[in-house]
C-alpha cells in the first residue's frame, strides 16, 4: 500500500514536470528582456534615421587639375564633423587633381537642388583658373547666394565668385604670389574689398587664399554651419 502511494506521488511529480516543460518559454521569460530587445531595435532605427538626415555640403572641382589639398583636407574636416559631402563638376566621372588625387563626381550641376545643401565649396587649382568665366559655375554660385546658403571658395576660386557678381562690396581674399597679382585685380575690378588674410568671412561668403589655408578654411566653414 505504501509502495503504491509512493509510486502515485512520483507519477504526479513527473506529470507536473512535463506540463511545466511544455509551457512556451515566451510565457515565462521575463518581460524586461523583450522590452530591452525592443528598445535596442528602436535605438538602432533612430540612429539610422539620424544618419539619413545628415546635412549636406556640395564641393565643386574642375574636372582636370583641381588642387588636391583644397579638396581633400576640407572634405575630411566636413565628414568628421558629421556632414555628408557631395562632389560636382561639369561632367561625371573621376576628376583628376594636380598631385594625382582622384575625386568621384557624385552629381552633375544640372541635377543639383540647392535646397538640399547647407553650403557650396569651390576648390581652386590650375583647372579652376581656366574656368573663371564659366557661366554654369557662375549660376551655381548665384543660386546658392540667392537662397542665403553659405558660399565659399579657396585659392583662385574667389575670382570666380567675383565674376559671378556676388562679391561686390564684400571683403574677400584670393591666391596671389610675388609674381602675380592678377586675381587680386579681378576681385577689385568686380567691386570686392581685398584682404591679405588666409581666410576672410563676409556675411554668408567665406574665401581662402590657397592650399596652406585649407585646414582653417574647412574648420571655419564647419564652425559657421554648426552655429
Amino acid at each position: 500500500m505504501a509502495k503504491r502511494t509512493l509510486y502515485s506521488i512520483i507519477l504526479i511529480f513527473v506529470i507536473a514536470g512535463l506540463l511545466i516543460w511544455s509551457i512556451p518559454l515566451s510565457l515565462i521569460a521575463p518581460k524586461k528582456n523583450l522590452e530591452d530587445s525592443s528598445f535596442k531595435e528602436s535605438s538602432k532605427n533612430n540612429s539610422l534615421e539620424t544618419m539619413g538626415e545628415k546635412k549636406k555640403i556640395l564641393m565643386v572641382v574642375s574636372f582636370n587639375d583641381f588642387r588636391d589639398e583644397e579638396y581633400f583636407i576640407p572634405k575630411e574636416i566636413f565628414e568628421q564633423a558629421g556632414f555628408e559631402v557631395k562632389t560636382t563638376s561639369l561632367q561625371k566621372g573621376i576628376a583628376q587633381g594636380v598631385s594625382g588625387g582622384e575625386a568621384i563626381i557624385d552629381i552633375v550641376i544640372k541635377e543639383i537642388q540647392v535646397a538640399e545643401y547647407e553650403a557650396v565649396v569651390f576648390c581652386g587649382g590650375s583647372g579652376m583658373a581656366e574656368k573663371l568665366e564659366n557661366e554654369i559655375f557662375h549660376k551655381l554660385a548665384r543660386d546658392f547666394n540667392k537662397e542665403n546658403k553659405l558660399v565659399t571658395a579657396i585659392c583662385v576660386a574667389p575670382a570666380l565668385l567675383a565674376k559671378a557678381g556676388i562679391l561686390e562690396g564684400k571683403e574677400a581674399t584670393v591666391w596671389s604670389s610675388a609674381l602675380s597679382k592678377d586675381y587680386i585685380k579681378i576681385l577689385q575690378e568686380e567691386g570686392a574689398i581685398y584682404k591679405d588674410e588666409p581666410v576672410v568671412i563676409s556675411n554668408q561668403i567665406v574665401t581662402a587664399n590657397g592650399p596652406e589655408a585649407a585646414q582653417k578654411f574647412g574648420e571655419t566653414i564647419v564652425e559657421i554651419l554648426k552655429k
